[in-house]
C-alpha cells in the first residue's frame, strides 16, 4: 500500500486536493491530521486536560464562553468547555512564542500519531492501494521517510496565499494571518524539497489558477502515481505481510538519505554565509 503523503503550506489548497482525491474516481481514505487533532483535544480527553492545564493559568479565554449550545459552565456531559481555537492559535503562533507553539506540539502529537497510525493499519487491512497522509507540517514532523510519494500543494505567489488565508478565516487581522504563514516553512522550500526525492516519489502541484486547473494537474499527477503503485500490488502486499515489511523498510530508508542529504546540503549553504 501506498502512502501518499499530502502536504502544502496555510491556504495553499491542500484541503481541496485532499476532496478531489476522497472522491471518485479516486475514492482513497483520507488521514487527516488536521481533523485528528481537533478531534483529540476534544473535552474530556488527555489532550485537552493538558492544554488546560498548560496555557489555561495564562490564557484567560482559552475556552468559550458558555452557552447553551456547548452545555454551560461544566460543559456538555460535564468534561469542561470547548477549545477557543482563535484565542489558542494567537498565543501560539505570535511572533516570539516558539517555545509556546513547542509546548502544544508536545501535547497533540503525540495523539495524533496514534490514531493515524491506527487509520493506516485500518486501511492497509482493507486492501487499499493507497492511503492519503494529509498532514500540514508533513515535513516539520518527521513524517517524510514513511511516505512513497509525496504531493506539495503550492503557490508561486505569496500575496495569493494571503488573500485566500483572509478571506478563508476572516476572524485573523493582517498580522495575525502574516504570523500564521510565517510559523510554516515557505511552501517553495516544500516544493523543491519535495522534487529531490525524484520523479514518482515527489510530484508538486501549483495552485494559483481555479479549481478546474487544479483538478486537471492533479488528474495528470494521479495517473503517474498509480502507474507505479497498481492495485494488485496492494493486494500482493496485504496477503504477504513480510514483502510488505521488505518493501515500506526499502521504502523509509530511500526517503531518509534523501531527506539526510538535503538536510546536510542546506548546512553547508549557512555555513557559507
Amino acid at each position: 500500500m501506498l502512502l501518499l503523503g499530502l502536504t502544502g503550506s496555510i491556504a495553499t489548497g491542500k484541503s481541496t486536493v485532499s476532496q478531489i482525491l476522497q472522491a471518485p474516481p479516486y475514492n482513497l481514505p483520507i488521514v487527516d491530521a488536521d481533523k485528528i487533532s481537533r478531534q483529540v483535544v476534544e473535552p474530556g480527553t488527555q489532550g485537552y486536560k493538558k492544554i488546560v492545564e498548560t496555557f489555561g493559568p495564562s490564557t484567560p479565554d482559552l475556552l468559550l464562553e458558555p452557552t447553551v449550545e456547548n452545555g454551560g459552565e461544566r460543559g456538555h456531559n460535564g468534561k469542561g468547555r470547548p477549545l477557543n481555537r482563535p484565542a489558542l492559535g494567537r498565543r501560539v503562533f505570535g511572533e516570539g512564542r516558539d517555545e509556546d507553539r513547542k509546548a502544544l506540539n508536545k501535547i497533540v502529537h503525540p495523539e495524533v500519531r496514534k490514531e493515524m497510525y491506527r487509520q493506516m493499519l485500518f486501511a492497509y487491512l482493507r486492501g487499499s492501494w493507497a492511503v492519503v497522509l494529509d498532514v500540514p507540517l508533513l515535513f516539520e514532523s518527521g513524517w517524510e521517510p514513511l511516505c512513497g510519494t509525496i504531493l506539495v500543494v503550492a503557490v508561486h505567489d505569496p500575496k495569493v496565499q494571503m488573500q485566500r488565508l483572509m478571506a478563508r478565516d476572516s476572524f485573523l487581522t493582517e498580522e495575525d494571518a502574516k504570523n500564521r504563514v510565517a510559523a510554516q516553512w515557505d511552501v517553495r522550500d516544500k516544493a523543491e524539497r519535495c522534487l529531490r526525492r525524484g520523479d514518482k516519489a515527489g510530484v508538486v502541484v501549483w495552485n494559483d489558477g481555479d479549481k478546474g486547473d487544479l483538478k486537471r494537474q492533479i488528474d495528470q499527477v494521479m495517473t503517474k502515481v498509480k502507474a507505479g503503485s497498481p492495485q494488485w500490488w496492494a493486494w500482493l502486499l496485504l496477503l504477504c505481510p513480510p514483502l510488505a515489511a521488505m518493501s515500506g523498510g526499502w521504502s523509509y530508508v530511500r526517503s531518509w538519505w534523501i531527506k539526510r542529504q538535503w538536510e546536510q546540503e542546506k548546512q553547508r549553504e549557512k555555513a557559507k554565509l
